[in-house]
C-alpha cells in the first residue's frame, strides 16, 4: 500500500455571536483557551507541543496539527470555519470550538477522513502555476524556488506523519531535493506584506508578514503533484497555524 497523508477537513457553519471580525489570530487563542480548558495534556500535545515533548530531535518548535481556514471563494465569510485536522480524534477538537464565545456552531462538515496519496501517476506534468493566497515565510528564502518550496512541503509532511501519524516518509529526501531543484521558475509575480502579532502571554511580537501572489515553474513535475495537493491543505512555511502559507496550483 502506497503512503498516503491523512486529515480531516473540518467546516464549521456558525452564527457570530458578535460584530467584532473573526481573524485566524484571535481563532486560534480562542481555541487555544478551550482546548487548555479541556484538558491540559491535550493543549499540552496539540497546541503547544515542544521537542521535549517527543518531537523530532533538532526541532525547536515541532507543527501543530491543525491549521485554520478563514478564506471562502469570495473572501473572509466569518460564518464558516474551516478547520484541517492531521490527527486521528475529531471529537476534542469539535468540543474546543464550541466552548468558543464568539460563534455558536449550527453544524459540522468533514468528521470522515481525506486520505491523499503521495504518489504521483505516470501523467506527465510540465509546467504549473503556484498560487500564494496568504502570506508565506519560507525559511531562508526571500523568493519561493521550487526546490526550496518543495522541501520544506516534504519537511512538514515528514515531520507531520511522525507526530501525528503513521510514521515520517519513506523517502530519500536528499535525492528526491535534487530532483525539485532541477525544476526551473519562468516567472514570479510577488508581493510582500508587512504584519505581525504581539504575545499577550510572553510579550514576544511575531510576523504574520510573508510573500503573496504567484509563480510558475517548468521541468519533471509529476512526482511533486502530491505533495502540493498535501500543501493545499496543510501549508507551507512559517505560523501556518494563523494561516500563513495558503497555496493552491493549477497545471498548465
Amino acid at each position: 500500500m502506497s503512503a498516503t497523508f491523512d486529515l480531516y477537513p473540518l467546516r464549521f457553519r456558525v452564527t457570530p455571536r458578535g460584530t467584532a471580525p473573526l481573524t485566524p489570530n484571535l481563532l486560534r487563542g480562542a481555541f487555544g483557551s478551550a482546548l487548555k480548558q479541556l484538558n491540559q495534556d491535550d493543549y499540552r500535545r496539540f497546541f503547544a507541543p515542544s521537542s521535549s515533548s517527543g518531537g523530532p530531535s533538532g526541532l525547536a518548535d515541532p507543527p501543530r496539527p491543525f491549521v485554520f481556514r478563514l478564506r471562502e471563494a469570495h473572501g473572509i465569510d466569518d460564518r464558516n470555519i474551516g478547520m484541517n485536522v492531521f490527527t486521528p480524534g475529531t471529537e476534542l477538537f469539535i468540543r474546543a470550538m464550541r466552548l468558543i464565545d464568539a460563534f455558536e456552531i449550527q453544524s459540522v462538515e468533514g468528521t470522515e477522513p481525506l486520505r491523499l496519496p503521495l504518489a504521483g501517476d505516470s501523467h506527465p506534468v510540465n509546467r504549473l502555476r503556484i498560487h500564494f493566497l496568504t502570506p508565506t515565510e519560507l525559511k531562508g528564502a526571500d523568493r519561493p524556488e521550487f526546490g526550496t518550496l518543495l522541501a520544506r512541503i516534504r519537511d512538514r509532511i515528514s515531520t507531520l506523519r511522525q507526530l501525528y501519524g503513521p510514521g515520517p516518509l519513506d523517502i530519500d529526501f536528499k535525492t528526491f531535493g535534487e530532483r525539485a531543484e532541477r525544476v526551473a521558475m519562468t516567472r514570479c509575480e510577488l508581493t510582500h506584506v508587512a504584519a505581525e502579532r504581539t504575545s499577550r502571554a510572553t510579550g514576544q511580537r511575531h510576523s504574520l508578514g510573508g510573500f503573496i501572489g504567484s509563480a510558475e515553474y517548468e521541468g519533471e513535475l509529476a512526482e511533486f503533484i502530491p505533495y502540493l495537493e498535501v500543501a493545499r491543505w496543510a501549508g507551507v512555511g512559517r505560523q501556518t497555524v494563523w494561516g500563513k502559507g495558503e497555496i493552491a496550483y493549477e497545471t498548465l
